[in-house]
């Protein structure tokens, strides 16, 4: 009766959490587009006097041609290098002496560029984004010193680390025609090999106004900040070049795909990955769910099982990649001293086929769902957050408000849900393996 007492607690107060982010704790916000095509949005939050200012511009790797990969991350890169009003390198040291943080991100769909700065300080943000924007430099000394900065980025963090090169071996082994064959860092060659003029092709393609949704978070005061945005965004001219959006659909994967890769590592390690619809979709909220259940903390199944009771892993997990179109749901685990990677494999298999056969249990269930409204919950609790959610939600859905309301399709989801997304999805012939195995076992073979 205790149990059952407990159990009715915890469904009741994620109810009410679920009631409360549509009532009480709605997030409000301004939205409109500039005639040159910009999107913007602008949230008002007084409670301290900071502000986010970001631009998502809606271009990844994805949107690169063949042979030519790499050129979004670059450009992350690039649009720091100054531009007609702005000296080399000191993007950073303005907003610094502002008292304030600056960086970016590429992904397959999206660069993103923020400033958290003091309240005072908005009109720096919006100047820094525009003249990005406007005239950024893409001469050859700027292309050379990232060029530069760009592969020792790649061998610091990719050639040089452990499993470093697993993102590049799994999904170039998932995809064969879709563009997400190909990681956002790219290829040294095809990063050497581009001229000066497809550089300057690809900035007057994708990051112009028609492009781009300025999102602005904080202390601020929703009329005025119009006005700044008008003075410092209304006269950059639309982009002239049609956006080109990849239509490629990647063929089912009908039969396992395997490979073995021998690193410079101590552990093996084994790592799965299936191919899984594209975020927004009723069973990517489902699979998320489920990667919530296999590995959100230390007492999740992936982790309980390998390395605290069977002790065949020092580290498990699974990752599942929100991509705009279908992606990949990933498990992994680094194998314990001594065990062999079949063995790991296996076990990773049986935790995967006990979702599939047995039930979850109803405490089991609503603690799961507990982490997940409290994931949401703490994704958009800064400014900084919000700002990147309402982009978000405005460039991959058109819904803004789904920052209000996307919570509720997360508790929509069924314990039935969760079982039977891994029945579809989590299957052999819908999967690639990938062991890595120390360089001297190669030496073994």
């Amino acid at each position: 009766m205790k149990r059952k007492f407990i159990t009715c607690l915890l469904w009741c107060a994620t109810g009410f959490a679920a009631l409360a982010q549509t009532k009480g704790n709605k997030i409000e916000f301004t939205e409109y587009d500039l005639p040159n095509g910009l999107h913007v949005i602008l949230h008002q939050d007084k409670s301290t006097p900071n502000v986010a200012v970001s631009v998502l511009y809606h271009v990844g790797s994805k949107n690169e041609v063949p042979g030519r990969s790499g050129f979004a991350h670059f450009f992350e890169h690039l649009m720091f290098e100054g531009t007609e009003n702005i000296g080399r390198g000191e993007y950073s040291s303005l907003v610094q002496k502002a008292g304030g943080a600056l960086n970016a991100n590429t992904s397959f769909d999206r660069t993103y560029y923020y400033e958290l700065l003091p309240s005072n300080q908005v009109a720096l943000g919006l100047w820094l984004e525009a003249e990005r924007m406007k005239h950024a430099k893409v001469d050859e000394v700027g292309v050379e010193t990232q060029r530069k900065v760009v592969q020792e980025e790649k061998r610091e963090r990719i050639d040089n680390q452990p499993y470093g090169s697993m993102g590049e071996n799994v999904f170039s082994l998932a995809f064969k025609e879709h563009p997400y064959k190909t990681m956002p860092i790219g290829s040294f060659e095809d990063l050497n090999a581009a001229s000066i003029e497809e550089f300057r092709d690809f900035y007057k393609t994708f990051y112009v106004p028609n492009n781009a949704t300025l999102s602005i978070a904080g202390d601020i005061d929703i009329e005025e900040t119009k006005k700044l945005v008008e003075k410092y965004f209304g006269s950059i001219p639309k982009g002239t070049k049609e956006i080109p959006r990849p239509n490629i659909v990647e063929p089912k994967q009908t039969e396992e795909r395997r490979k073995t890769v021998y690193d410079n590592i101590q552990l093996p390690a084994v790592i799965q990955a299936y191919h899984v619809p594209e975020q927004g979709t009723d069973d990517f909220y489902a699979l998320s769910m489920l990667t919530t259940l296999l590995s959100g903390g230390e007492s999740a199944r992936l982790p309980k099982a390998l390395v605290d009771k069977q002790q065949k892993a020092v580290a498990a997990a699974s990752i599942p990649f929100p991509t705009e179109d279908p992606g990949l749901f990933l498990t992994f685990a680094i194998a314990n001293m001594g065990v062999e990677v079949d063995d790991l494999e296996q076990a990773m298999n049986a935790e995967i086929d006990r979702v599939k056969t047995e039930p979850l249990t109803d405490r089991e269930f609503q603690k799961l769902r507990n982490q997940v409204e409290s994931n949401f919950v703490q994704q958009n609790s800064t400014v900084a957050g919000r700002a990147e959610s309402l982009a978000n939600y405005a460039v991959y859905f058109g819904d803004a408000n789904l920052i209000n309301t996307e919570l509720q399709r997360y508790l929509n989801v069924t314990k039935e849900d969760i079982q039977r997304v891994a029945k579809e999805y989590l299957t052999k012939n819908n999967r690639v393996v990938l062991h890595y195995l120390p360089k001297s076992a190669q030496q073994n073979n």
